[in-house]
């Protein structure tokens, strides 16, 4: 299937004006986590995350009240119906109290809709800087291993160009974490585990993109001169322009469609994929290719790619 037959955008003239585009949002986002912080889900901070089922429908903003005049403070969003909440909040005491401190305030305050405590997670504050630091191993052991494997299948240009776009896709992402955290209140943007993986997985589709423009480039740049590296690069962006839309469309509504229907506990994951599909699409196009190609201009090298084509 093709969107685009015969495209063709001169992406090398105009690739200044996406370095500037992901300055500003890089710039933005840096800002951002530097004043503002991100919102860490127990995973990262320690705390209780307790989920309360009613029996019948009853509003956030009812639950909320009762939690804060009980001495509850955290985030509250809806979990799944109605009527169940996933209440996350650091508490200076046992598990046992907190239930006891929940049910007590909503039998007292709201005694005509029953409530169960359907369960309480707890992570210590130990626990919670064990599992950052393994976070960011994990990452920074999916860079290394792409950067291994693209390096030894192409050439170390190549390979430092796609890892410093993974690092911008993943650098927005979170810059767009710190800056609409807790702005939304059906969209509190907590950062823990599951973003992890929605990194990782924008890591990998990432390069995935990447490497199918490398392909190409790859194709026809054998025994080129340099001053041919221009044309075959905007040619094999232009050649793999369709592809690369129709692969990155149908994720994204997939992922849209998650985000809108898959409820509150979900949507930070779903919204860390989409941003990242969205932005590791453009990357692939207009950094990584233009990068290498400013490298083999500013070193006046010529590619020596390994190996043949990928299938």
């Amino acid at each position: 299937m093709r969107i685009f037959h015969k495209t063709g955008f001169d992406f090398i003239k105009h690739r200044k004006i996406a370095y500037a585009i992901s300055a500003v949002l890089l710039l933005s986002g840096l800002v951002s986590l530097a004043v503002r912080g991100l919102n860490y889900g127990i995973d990262f901070r320690g705390g209780s995350e307790v989920v309360i089922r009613f029996e019948k429908n009853i509003d956030v903003s009812s639950v909320r009240s009762v939690l804060k005049e009980a001495g509850v403070s955290g985030t509250l969003k809806q979990y799944g119906l109605d009527r169940s909440f996933l209440l996350s909040t650091v508490f200076n005491g046992q598990t046992n109290e907190l239930k006891s401190l929940i049910s007590n305030a909503f039998r007292d305050r709201i005694a005509d809709n029953p409530h169960e405590i359907v369960r309480i997670d707890s992570v210590g504050p130990s626990i919670a800087s064990d599992l950052k630091w393994s976070a960011v191993k994990a990452m920074l052991a999916a860079l290394v291993a792409i950067l291994i494997y693209v390096g030894f299948r192409y050439e170390i240009k190549f390979a430092a160009a796609g890892v410093l776009a993974i690092f911008h896709d993943v650098l927005t992402v979170l810059g767009l974490f710190s800056m609409l955290g807790g702005i939304f209140a059906f969209m509190p943007l907590e950062m823990d585990q599951s973003i992890i993986a929605a990194f990782l997985t924008v890591a990998g589709y990432s390069i995935t993109d990447t490497v199918v423009v490398y392909d190409r480039i790859r194709e026809r740049i054998r025994g080129s001169k340099p001053s041919e590296y221009a044309a075959i690069f905007n040619e094999s962006m232009n050649q793999t322009l369709s592809r690369t839309i129709v692969t990155g469309g149908t994720t994204l509504i997939s992922v849209l469609i998650l985000f809108i229907f898959a409820g509150p506990a979900i949507r930070g994951f779903a919204f860390a994929v989409f941003t990242g599909i969205l932005i590791g699409t453009y990357s692939s196009i207009f950094i990584a290719a233009p990068l290498v190609y400013d490298w083999l201009r500013a070193t006046k090298s010529v590619v020596r790619l390994r190996g043949g084509s990928a299938s």
